[in-house]
């Protein structure tokens, strides 16, 4: 404690200054802040008394290298018309305007001042109708409009031409739909050129429709996406994640949980299947000469046409309607192999299909024999001659890496 005390006694060496709620309303004696502390770069100015936009200026104009600046929580007005002349922001990266009841028309008036802006929170606001930012915030990369009301899905238009924005977060904001119209089936949107971190959570989003258009994103790689009511319509959400990672080609995280490589395999190759019957039924084909699928399909599945290039369209033996599901019909017969062991011979075993890794690895102990070394697991199936695929991950069943009756599972110790 004596050495904080020490250190926050040199007015004249701090970088970071918090003032958060000690009813500051004012800039004080002109020059004061940049005599006394002329090295601040971050300063929190949130929950005071500062009633307007000119005081918070006042006070940065004495922050010769202000770099970050939190003014959220103070109920500020804010100018009518563009405001030119200021350098009081020229080094601001980072700027918070939460619960300050700002509209978006208002930070468009004050951007020019903000040219080197990467980051801008604009939480609990005033905010319903976006406008398109003209020569301002060009340099943005980060952006919160969440807990904002906006007016529709369609706003998020206005600001789709930012060029450095790179992360997006809406949640909270009412939107039912995303839709990129300057694009069809399978391309790509020229909406949000860099956008790599979306966050849609607790919105009003039911419909598939709006997770094909995500894919339209050239550099999507990260979504969360939770509490939408798209969410309740599959009962087991392992499904529903296995759906959207199939419909979004690019996406590397999902909910904050990576998508491994073997993951985004399973997740695509069950889409193909699940879905075979109605490509079929909608004009599909194997021979790509009457391969012709309706309009509706492809809107309804628009990865599909891709997918059936990456993996082969699905086959017929494939597409059988699945019988009911009995304990029965979900035990696997399987090959037990010791590749390195010559000596112990294949041994055949049912196991259920909602059987995980781990559960298998300790029964495998007990069958065996062995001791307590690591076990390595992985498969051959006959329709992929030659090829070996790890089971890596113990707590996945033997469902989520595709393996079929008659398939072959190779132990290693």
């Amino acid at each position: 404690m004596d050495s904080i005390i020490e250190q926050q006694s040199r007015l004249n060496q701090l970088v970071d200054i918090s003032v958060r709620e000690c009813a500051v309303s004012h800039a004080g004696q002109e020059e004061e802040i940049s005599r006394t502390c002329p090295n601040i770069r971050r300063v929190d100015l949130s929950k005071n008394l500062i009633s307007s936009w000119e005081t918070a200026t006042d006070i940065a104009s004495q922050v010769q290298n202000l770099e970050t600046l939190n003014i959220s929580e103070n109920k500020m007005k804010f100018p009518a018309t563009s405001i030119s002349g200021s350098s009081a922001f020229l080094k601001l990266r980072i700027l918070a305007l939460n619960q300050t009841e700002i509209t978006w028309t208002e930070v468009l008036l004050c951007a020019p001042g903000w040219p080197a802006l990467e980051e801008l929170y604009l939480t609990s606001n005033n905010i319903t109708v976006l406008e398109r930012p003209e020569n301002v915030l060009q340099t943005l990369k980060v952006l919160d409009l969440s807990d904002n009301q906006l007016l529709d899905g369609n706003q998020l238009h206005q600001i789709g031409h930012l060029p450095s924005l790179e992360q997006l977060m809406l949640r909270n904001t009412g939107i039912s739909s995303i839709h990129f119209p300057d694009a069809g089936f399978g391309c790509k949107t020229k909406m949000f050129p860099s956008l790599k971190q979306l966050e849609i959570k607790d919105n009003q989003i039911s419909q598939w429709s709006s997770i094909n258009e995500l894919d339209k994103l050239p550099s999507l790689r990260s979504l969360q996406c939770r509490n939408n009511p798209l969410m309740d319509t599959e009962k087991n959400q392992e499904t529903l994640r296995q759906l959207i990672i199939a419909k979004i080609s690019q996406l590397e995280v999902l909910n904050k949980s990576e998508i491994l490589p073997a993951e985004r395999k399973g997740a695509e190759l069950d889409y193909r299947k699940i879905f075979g019957r109605d490509w079929i039924a909608a004009g599909g084909h194997w021979n790509p000469e009457r391969n012709k699928p309706s309009e509706d399909f492809l809107a309804a599945h628009p990865r599909y046409p891709s997918l059936c290039l990456k993996y082969g369209a699905p086959e017929e033996g494939e597409l059988k309607r699945q019988q009911p599901v009995t304990l029965k019909n979900q035990l696997l017969t399987l090959t037990i192999k010791c590749p390195d062991k010559p000596e112990q011979k294949p041994l055949e075993k049912k196991l259920p299909d909602s059987m995980t890794i781990q559960r298998v690895k300790g029964l495998l102990y007990r069958l065996l024999k062995i001791p307590g070394s690591e076990l390595k697991l992985s498969y051959e199936s006959s329709k992929l001659e030659g090829k070996e695929v790890d089971l890596d991950n113990d707590l996945k069943p033997l469902q989520f890496y595709s393996i079929e009756n008659g398939d072959s599972v190779l132990v290693r110790w």
